[in-house]
């Protein structure tokens, strides 16, 4: 089978079904593309381009040389961690937000100081490698090399990856950080079914009612330490725990009873509930509670010490209590910080009076109906050939990419729910936890940067749509022509495939001028007031 377009499900054939043959039938063996050079030299060359779109300019624009917009909180941040071991947040007298995103900051300023470069560079290096996890993640989930090539070209034409990639913020390393722990699972999923197979093979499967254990399963375990690693950059990583760990259990699930296994609910109970939650939330734990070290250690982090203290303040935290016959008392201080940061969060409301002019509702994210202004200057800018001139960095999805979302999702929902696709409810799951639990809280202030990390789900599910307009590259004929083992499937027309990947082609050439033409706005180009208008197309946009 051509590797390079075949957009089929993975171990979603099944042989045909004979009357004869009543016993279930298993799914054949899929051991994934076997372009093997050619998929990373198609991946690295694309990941290239990325790195040169994002390393681009990478240290302008900036506020007289110091972060602009809330590079502010987390630049600082950064540089305290790197020569203190710890951060503070003097413009609210409370950090916000856990500690790995400004870490991650902290490792580009501990190679270039403190400056753009410094306070830009793990994002910029991030988001270039998030390009290169959502080709590979694509071209596993599709078995298609092209299909992941075209996923990878239109996250590197993103406006939103894009200015995110360029911008010393924590959003970045929250979307690379779920995305690679999504790529675990679709990894992890593969070799589930390749040892259910080999158990399959060698007679093991009705040993016992539950099927056979699945052993040590390492991928899901670094799934775990990368969701640990989301949660320590912002807390909505805990909704891609929830959403991933029930992923996973249903993947497991759906392994069970494709192989025959008698009583695979009570398996997947028995057998996989368990380590699943071991992997997919006590790992992200540890690696949560492992990622304050320095908040332990520190003698003078902020509020270090409440517990145990007995001039503590009056809310609870001073000596005695029952929670201190179970909790050492360094747990309890970091519990009282963390209430402290979620009474921020939850007090941060529209009712009670906090307003920003570019805030934003999740239900405008999908299409990008409010972007954020990053940076605007206006005076005394040159080199726009007028007199007046201006530049801006705005964070917008490329809309030819984002303004189809509806209807993409819609048809995602459809192949999932009649088609019993697995692969757009794997990306559904990553998208609706990246969007549908900010709908829980529509009082909050809310702002664009947050659906950030639905651009990598969102280019995963065009790029599946993709693989539904080709076709497959050339259709298994079920049986010839005269057996009476099911009906015959005539080869895919190639002028259809044809017609097919030039409308992807065209698509994606759209893409690609979109992002080109929001360049300027995108990257703080000297333009004139007229071309700045000329960009705002919404009034949302103003």
């Amino acid at each position: 089978m051509n590797q390079l377009t075949d957009s089929r499900p993975s171990a979603s054939w099944r042989p045909p079904r004979t009357r004869s043959s009543p016993a279930p039938l298993r799914p054949a063996p899929d051991f994934g593309p076997t372009d093997t050079v050619r998929g990373w030299v198609v991946s690295l060359f694309l990941t290239a381009i990325a790195a040169v779109t994002r390393f681009t300019m990478l240290s302008y624009p900036t506020d007289a040389g110091t972060p602009v917009f809330d590079e502010k909180h987390y630049a600082p941040q950064g540089w305290q961690i790197l020569t203190g071991g710890i951060e503070d947040n003097p413009g609210y007298g409370l950090v916000v937000h856990p500690p790995v995103g400004k870490q991650m900051i902290a490792l580009g300023e501990a190679l270039f100081g403190y400056n753009g470069w410094g306070w830009r560079f793990t994002a910029a290096v991030a988001g270039t490698l998030l390009v290169l996890l959502v080709i590979r993640i694509v071209r596993r989930m599709t078995r298609s090399t092209l299909l992941g090539a075209f996923a990878g070209i239109l996250l590197i034409a993103d406006g939103a990856s894009f200015v995110s990639s360029r911008i010393g913020m924590l959003d970045i390393f929250l979307t690379f950080f779920v995305t690679a722990a999504f790529g675990c699972l679709i990894v992890d999923r593969d070799q589930v079914r390749a040892r259910l197979a080999r158990a399959d093979a060698e007679g093991r499967i009705a040993e016992t009612p539950w099927g056979p254990r699945l052993g040590v399963r390492w991928w899901r375990f670094g799934a775990g330490v990368l969701l640990g690693l989301a949660c320590g950059t912002k807390w909505s990583g805990l909704y891609f725990i929830a959403a991933f760990g029930l992923m996973s259990v249903l993947f497991d699930l759906s392994a069970r009873r494709a192989y025959g296994v008698r009583k695979p609910l009570f398996g997947t109970a028995i057998r996989d509930i368990g380590p699943a939650l071991y992997a997919l939330v006590v790992i992200p734990l540890g690696v949560y509670l492992a990622s304050y070290a320095a908040w332990f250690r520190e003698e003078t982090a902020v509020y270090r010490y409440m517990a145990g203290n007995p001039s503590a303040p009056e809310d609870g935290i001073g000596t005695g209590g029952f929670w201190s016959h179970l909790f050492p008392d360094a747990l309890r201080s970091l519990w009282y910080f963390h209430s402290r940061t979620l009474g921020f969060h939850s007090e941060l409301t529209n009712s009670a009076g906090n307003h920003h002019p570019w805030e934003s509702k999740p239900w405008t994210w999908p299409m990008g109906l409010r972007p954020m202004l990053y940076y605007y200057a206006d005076d005394g800018v040159t080199g726009c050939g007028q007199s007046e001139c201006v530049k801006a960095v705005m964070l917008i999805g490329t809309p030819a990419l984002w303004w189809v979302a509806l209807p993409v999702l819609a048809w995602g929902l459809w192949r999932w729910v009649v088609r019993r696709d697995w692969r757009y409810a794997a990306v559904l799951t990553g998208y609706g936890a990246a969007l549908l639990p900010w709908f829980l809280t529509l009082d909050r202030q809310m702002y664009y940067f947050y659906a950030v990390a639905l651009a990598p789900f969102l280019v995963m599910a065009l790029a599946l749509v993709f693989g539904d307009i080709l076709g497959t590259a050339r259709r298994a004929a079920a049986r010839s022509p005269g057996s009476d083992t099911g009906p015959f499937l005539p080869p895919e027309p190639s002028e259809r495939r044809s017609l097919g990947l030039l409308a992807v082609c065209l698509y994606l050439a759209v893409v690609i001028a979109n992002f080109i033409w929001l360049w300027p706005i995108l990257t703080a180009l000297p333009i004139t007031t007229g071309n700045w208008q000329d960009h705002l197309w919404l009034p949302s946009w103003r």
